[in-house]
């Protein structure tokens, strides 16, 4: 069985169409979105109403909260000014340009979707299972994925926020970080997604990397009067100090 995963693609659209185009060509039987749709890019309205029509189970992400509810905060857990300063300023343009249609949407958005397959028990996240902005990077203690692997109960953990892709065994729990559609971090600017595939005693993970027009949604960031350091970070596939 083929399950595509993607997440993270703070209104890019672009990067989204090059990625359902993609997983088109592969006709995998069930496709989840695992949140933060908007917040960053200039196409909000354009992703929400995407995954509208085309009925992708969604999740609900950090960002998605944060405009869906009209909050003074996305739950990026900026550190540094120039990023407090940046996020605040991305946060109220998404706010001002998301209609309140699609805000209702992303307001009830779930937490969290759990699903079995091929005897697998799979539950979907944003962050964590323990909060929806909680970071699960790759180099976290062994420890705390032991933790979060013991409250999840689940064979597959899947999950984004981070936008950095990985696979890591933990126990009897697969971790799988799906990167990002529209905003990565890891220094390619290719769209991100994962494919999944499940046998009898057998998981497949791919991840996979789409080309789209990269200057095009660039350009459109700068002309939308959002700051600029959000296309550059598209155009670079990641700029420092810019945590979603």
């Amino acid at each position: 069985m083929k399950i595509a995963l993607f997440s993270d693609i703070h209104a890019n659209q672009q990067a989204l169409d090059a990625v359902w185009k993609d997983i088109k060509t592969i006709h995998p039987e069930e496709i989840y979105c695992l949140g933060d749709l908007v917040g960053y890019g200039p196409h909000p309205n354009e992703v929400v109403q995407f995954v509208r029509t085309n009925n992708v189970p969604t999740l609900m992400g950090n960002y998605d909260k944060g405009v869906g509810f009209d909050l003074g905060d996305c739950g990026c857990v900026y550190q540094h000014p120039a990023d407090i300063a940046l996020g605040n300023l991305s946060l109220k343009w998404a706010r001002e340009h998301t209609s309140p249609q699609n805000k209702t949407f992303l307001r009830n958005l779930p937490m969290t979707i759990e699903a079995k397959h091929a005897g697998k028990r799979l539950l979907f996240v944003h962050g964590s299972p323990r909060a929806i902005n909680e970071y699960m990077f790759a180099d976290r203690p062994e420890a705390t994925f032991a933790r979060i692997a013991k409250a999840a109960n689940c064979d597959l953990l899947l999950f984004g926020h981070t936008h950095m892709h990985y696979k890591k065994q933990v126990g009897g729990t697969l971790f799988v970080n799906t990167g990002s559609v529209g905003k990565p971090k890891d220094g390619d600017p290719r769209a991100g997604y994962v494919m999944l595939t499940l046998g009898t005693g057998t998981i497949d993970v791919e991840f996979r990397r789409v080309d789209y027009d990269v200057a095009k949604t660039a350009h459109a960031v700068r002309a939308s009067g959002l700051p600029h350091d959000f296309a550059i970070g598209l155009e670079t596939g990641g700029v420092p100090h810019l945590p979603a």
